[in-house]
């Protein structure tokens, strides 16, 4: 069972306005938290990253997806670790195939593939104070949802009222272009594994306890995921 004291407006939220920055007008970024990760340039040519990946590799692999119902650009993948990138590693389980494990403590999402492996994502997660643990599933999936902003969020921040009756799906909506929404015992728990277009959140602790991958992997992961498929989050 995930335990969670927190009122439902924090756990709707998948972040908040960036601390110590200003104020920015209501966007995707608006709703994330935390400084920035700056990790150094890497090359796009032939070189290789600390762990083995051609950055040309990388690069094709985040390039962009032009044909969605809203064209999502290329990654920077300067603005990504390469440690999360994502692969497919050697992970032992006893879980069935197609379980989704989910690893805070060190910002990763493993989809179990049954061999003794499993794909690695990168991952943004909740930030302290608002991390979460247990087992959920996969209730419900969508794509480009709508979010729409508690009430508590309006009052607090009044140029929210204009998304009372939700904000629609695109590029600066904060769940982005994939969601999988996460149940337990036929109940919403207001909790997402959704597509982050910020390169720069991936490593962080920035959510209000939701897991953000970047949107091509997001994307990758959510058309091998059917409803019902059992979510585990590990502690942090």
């Amino acid at each position: 069972m995930i335990m969670d004291s927190r009122n439902a407006e924090d756990r709707a939220m998948d972040g908040i306005a960036p601390r110590g920055r200003q104020a920015q007008p209501l966007s995707r970024r608006s709703f994330l938290v935390g400084s920035a990760v700056g990790l150094g340039a890497l090359g796009l040519g032939g070189c290789k990253t600390s762990d083995g990946m051609l950055t040309a590799d990388a690069a094709k692999l985040y390039g962009p997806v032009p044909q969605e119902k809203f064209p999502i650009p290329a990654v920077d993948v300067s603005k990504v670790d390469p440690k999360y990138y994502r692969r497919t590693v050697s992970y032992a389980s006893k879980e069935a195939p197609g379980t989704i494990v989910v690893d805070p403590g060190q910002f990763y999402v493993y989809r179990i593939e049954g061999d003794g492996t499993a794909t690695r994502y990168g991952a943004n997660v909740g930030r302290d104070g608002f991390r979460w643990s247990g087992d959920a599933y996969v209730g419900r999936k969508s794509e480009w949802a709508t979010w729409t902003p508690p009430k508590e969020m309006i009052k607090r921040q009044p140029e929210a009222a204009k998304y009372a009756r939700g904000m629609p799906g695109g590029l600066d909506n904060p769940l982005g272009a994939r969601t999988l929404h996460l149940y337990q015992n036929g109940a919403y728990t207001l909790y997402t594994i959704y597509a982050s277009s910020d390169p720069e959140s991936i490593g962080s602790g920035i959510t209000s306890g939701c897991v953000g991958l970047l949107s091509q992997d997001m994307i990758h992961l959510y058309a091998r995921t059917p409803v019902k498929t059992k979510v585990i989050v590990l502690p942090a």
